[in-house]
Order: C-alpha cells, then sequence, then structure tokens
C-alpha cells in the first residue's frame, strides 16, 4: 500500500510516539509498504510554549490538502490530534476520504495539569477529533477500555515493540562508582511525568534522571542529592538502563511507557504506579512490580531475576507492532479510490494552483 502518515511528533523530537512511529514504518518497509510522511517540519512553525522542541505548524492546511491529492494513498493514518493532524482530517472529511487515527497521548491530563481547563472539555475535543476515524488505535486494553467509557468508538489494539539488539543487558557500565541501589527514570522531565513522587522517596541509594525538560533546573535546585544526567540516546541510553538496578516510572499520564520495555530488555526491573501502561505490562510479567506505594514497588522490584525480566522483554517485537498496523488501516476499494482520485484530478485542473507566500 502506499500510506500517506499525518503527524505532529516526528523528528528531531525524541519521544515514544517518534519511536514507534519510525519503528513501525521500517518495518512496514519491509513488508513491501511505501510511506509518504507529513509532519510539522514542511511548514512555517512556532515553538510550544514549555518545550520549545516541540514545533506547531501555522496554516498548514492547503499544503497538506495538496500532498494528499497528489500522493493518491492507499491508506492515511492520522498519528497526532496537532495542527497537522487537524488539517489532515478536514481534507478526508471533505473528500470522503476514510483514515485512521492513534490514540498516544493523554492531551487532556497534560493540559489541565498546566492550565484550569477542566478534563471533561479536553476529552470532548478529543473524541471529537477521533470521532469520523475508521479505527482509533491504542496501546493498551486498559486505554480502550477507558476511552470507549468516556464515549469513543471503533477502537483497536496497536502493540509496541522493543529493539532487543540495542537494549540488551551485559553492556558497559556508564554511572560510575555511586551508591546503590541506583534507581533511574528516563523521559521528559516535566510535571505530566510525576517525576517528584519519585525524588521525594527517602530510600538507601541513589536517584538518576536521565532527560531534559522544563523541570529539569527546578528539580535540580530541590532534589541535589539525585543525578541529572540529561538526554542520552543509542548506546549511551542503553547503558544507562542496564547500569540500573530498578527503572522507575512514576507517570500517571502515559498510554503505554515505551521506556518500560526498553527498560527491561535490559534485564533492569521496573516499579511504577498502577497507572495506564504499567498496569497492562507489568502484572504477573515476573519483570515488574506496580503499587499505590511507589516506594514498596522499588523495594519488591529489586528483587527480581533480572534474566527472568529480559525473557519478558524478547515477547515485545516491531515486526508484530508493524502488522498490527496494517492490519488496522482502512485502505480504500480499487474502484472507489481510482474514481476518487480521477475527480479530484479533474478539479484541479478548474482551480488555480495556490501560490506560495513569500
Amino acid at each position: 500500500m502506499r500510506i500517506l502518515l499525518a503527524t505532529d511528533a516526528w523528528e528531531p523530537q525524541v519521544n515514544g510516539v517518534v519511536t514507534t512511529l519510525k519503528r513501525t514504518i521500517e518495518e512496514c518497509e519491509k513488508l513491501g509498504h511505501e510511506f509518504r510522511i507529513v509532519d510539522y517540519n514542511q511548514f512555517k512553525t512556532i515553538s510550544w510554549p514549555d518545550y520549545p522542541e516541540v514545533k506547531l505548524a501555522l496554516g498548514c492546511y492547503e499544503e497538506v490538502r495538496e500532498i494528499i491529492q497528489d500522493y493518491e494513498p492507499d491508506a492515511i493514518h492520522i498519528a497526532t490530534e496537532g495542527p497537522v493532524g487537524f488539517a489532515a482530517r478536514r481534507v478526508c472529511q471533505e473528500w470522503k476520504l476514510p483514515f485512521t487515527t492513534s490514540y498516544h497521548t493523554k492531551f487532556p491530563e497534560y493540559v489541565a495539569a498546566r492550565l484550569p481547563i477542566p478534563l471533561s472539555v479536553g476529552y470532548a475535543i478529543m473524541r471529537w477529533f477521533h470521532q469520523p476515524s475508521g479505527r482509533v488505535m491504542v496501546a493498551t486494553p486498559t486505554l480502550q477500555h477507558d476511552l470507549e467509557a468516556r464515549g469513543f468508538r471503533n477502537i483497536s489494539p496497536w502493540t509496541r515493540g522493543v529493539d532487543t539488539e540495542l537494549f540488551r543487558p551485559g553492556l558497559e557500565p556508564i554511572l560510575g562508582d555511586i551508591e546503590r541501589p541506583v534507581m533511574t527514570y528516563v523521559g521528559r522531565v516535566a510535571v505530566e511525568k510525576n517525576i517528584e513522587a519519585f525524588l521525594k522517596l527517602d530510600l538507601p541509594g541513589t536517584k538518576v534522571i536521565v532527560g531534559g525538560g522544563p523541570q529539569v533546573e527546578d528539580l535540580k535546585v530541590k532534589y541535589p542529592k539525585a543525578i541529572f544526567t540529561g538526554p542520552r540516546f543509542g548506546t549511551e541510553l542503553a547503558r544507562s538502563y542496564a547500569d540500573s538496578d530498578v527503572f522507575v516510572f512514576p507517570s500517571l499520564t502515559d498510554t503505554f511507557g515505551l521506556v518500560i520495555i526498553e527498560a527491561m530488555a535490559t534485564g533492569t526491573p521496573v516499579a511504577a504506579f498502577p497507572a495506564h501502561g504499567p498496569i497492562d505490562l507489568i502484572p504477573g510479567s515476573g519483570a515488574g512490580v506496580i503499587d499505590d506505594d511507589l516506594g514498596v514497588a522499588i523495594t519488591e522490584a529489586l528483587k527480581l531475576d533480572r534474566k527472568a525480566v529480559r525473557a519478558y522483554a524478547e515477547k515485545f517485537s516491531w515486526r508484530a507492532c508493524a502488522e498490527e498496523f496494517i492490519h488496522n488501516l482502512q485502505p480504500y476499494p480499487e474502484p472507489a479510490k481510482t474514481k476518487l482520485w480521477n475527480r479530484l484530478r479533474h478539479l484541479t485542473r478548474r482551480r488555480p494552483k495556490r501560490t506560495p507566500q513569500a
């Protein structure tokens, strides 16, 4: 298939959404599919106030419309509820094109953590955005049940994978001679990640925070005993996981938590709250512990067998993730597709091309 992917999360951003999309595309291409990526880098942008690395596209509707028309995709997937996603959704609605979406981020909770906007308002907007989608892809059963209870429909599972070659046990230590046990968090350092619930715990050992974000400087001052390494990528990130005694995931707002299975792949057990992501991944796995008391979860996770942790992570495959993604797509039937693109080409000949703004 020729697949058009519209996304507001893309390189140079580094997060679970970008990793998931990139690895899914790589595996889909191995299966013979091709992609046209429409992302914010192709348009004029402004930066999100809290996150300079997050860019919002400006006035991209007409360009997105022309890209879709020129590419004539077999299937369209809208990955995010941002300006690019809204533009692609509008085009699909206007032309009656089937499309799918995915729910990666709990935006209502993220916004409510910063602004006095009720969750009900945020979820009303999210419901409106996803309502015409042929399938809304989600990572876990708990998220699916939560969204269904909030009035979402056409929800389908879309699993995640992990690179078990990059993230593996036995890597060269990176943390140096520090007090054990080492308890590590990896991810964006921001209020919605609930990192203070981890940092304020009175536990023996060393707390390590790997990542950047708007809370870094404040937390450095407030918790001077913690080690803040800044962002790490590739082999250095894998070594950070592998050199830790336990990986701590304090977030209550993530929809999956790709870092959980990355840590597990290195043999490092995970401690977390019973929230979306951990509650689907950890119970019964032998690879981590969830508890309403994060300190208890950390203490118990330290007792787990690292070989069993690694064995559990090996069950997660990017190939399976890609196959599930392809299964969920809503391609146009061939005769209807040919008729549609012929009609749109005819309309294009009658309408002047948009002149780019200087």
